[in-house]
């Protein structure tokens, strides 16, 4: 797999979006997972589609500044008439060009589904598919890459495994993970933000590279101290 082009120095968004979220300053560690948490409806999903280029049906007033990006949310958006091989050169596909097969081959073999490729979704589990997005999410092979609660759909032996999984195939990428899931970003995230209509909180994150043990102390007491902060 080739390294990801390194991100510009500022990728983030200034700015506010009336009756949603009131000013805020939004800028992304280069090269760092952020995990973005909040209440549902704050406008965490909107933050990450200004970043993405996409629309957002808000009126935004600010600026974004971005690069090239990925994202991948909780639907993995597979196609059902696509084999799992096809699925994951998608992108390539789409943009008229000729994926590598070896490189495909490749990213395959690192989501753990070698011999799987020719397989449709529907002879796929849960798991399984989410990790043929992710495959296609690394072929895309963007500096930035957005994840919108990529994991939440799945069982919990399942989402520990595939988000630890996608933190380590993902590194040296700037990554804006949003979730609802305090252990989650306490395992995953080497910086958290809590979003609130009022703006962005920035909460210290424990010592040590991604992904952490779930059962590490200093794991177990990020996770409570975000949890406090989500319901207070």
């Amino acid at each position: 797999m080739t390294r990801p082009t390194p991100a510009p120095a500022s990728v983030g968004v200034s700015g506010e979006a009336p009756g949603l979220f009131g000013p805020l300053a939004l800028r992304l560690a280069q090269g760092r997972v952020t995990c973005l948490l909040g209440a549902s409806g704050v406008g965490k999903s909107t933050l990450l589609r200004l970043l993405a280029g996409l629309p957002t049906g808000v009126d935004f007033r600010g600026t974004v500044d971005s690069a090239p990006a990925a994202l991948m949310g909780q639907d993995p958006g597979l196609f059902s008439w696509l084999t799992v091989a096809q699925n994951v050169a998608l992108g390539a596909r789409l943009r008229g060009e000729r994926a590598d097969p070896a490189r495909i081959a490749a990213l395959i073999d690192a989501v753990e589904l070698t011999g799987l490729e020719t397989r449709l979704p529907a002879n796929l589990s849960g798991g399984q598919r989410q990790r043929v997005a992710l495959a296609r999410t690394l072929a895309e092979d963007r500096p930035l890459v957005l994840l919108d609660e990529p994991f939440s759909a799945l069982d919990a032996r399942l989402r520990l495994m595939t988000g630890d999984m996608a933190v380590r195939l993902l590194k040296g990428r700037t990554v804006l993970m949003v979730t609802h899931d305090p252990a989650e970003a306490a395992r995953l995230g080497d910086r958290f933000l809590v979003m609130t209509p009022a703006g962005l909180a920035e909460i210290d994150a424990p010592p040590g590279e991604v992904p952490r043990r779930h059962d590490a102390p200093e794991v177990l007491a990020a996770q409570a101290g975000l949890t406090e902060r989500l319901i207070a």
